[in-house]
């Protein structure tokens, strides 16, 4: 199965190889589009999974701050998810 990640008309990763955890899809850092993402000073924390770091994606000539996220250092419960990002904030995601 095939997922993507679109939003404002750009499609910012697509993978056959994302990770379930709480309804989000993870995709590994590889298959995110280079470009889409930028740097944000925002975290925030989880009690099993850890300290989330997010970045804002610019896409079709458009800003949405810190609609992704990622744990550089999840917690053991989490560690399946390192090295994966995930999306929201009006970020659609699908199986295409």
């Amino acid at each position: 199965m095939t997922i993507e990640a679109r939003w404002n008309g750009e499609t910012l990763a697509r993978s056959d190889d994302t990770v379930v955890v709480e309804g989000n899809h993870y995709f590994p850092a590889k298959d995110v589009a280079r470009g889409v993402l930028t740097t944000s000073d925002k975290t925030t924390t989880c009690p099993w999974k850890g300290t989330a770091q997010y970045h804002s994606i610019n896409a079709g000539g458009a800003i949405n701050p810190d609609a992704a996220w990622y744990y550089p250092e999840p917690k053991p419960d989490a560690a399946h998810i390192k090295g994966r990002i995930a999306f929201w904030n009006g970020v659609e995601v699908v199986e295409v």
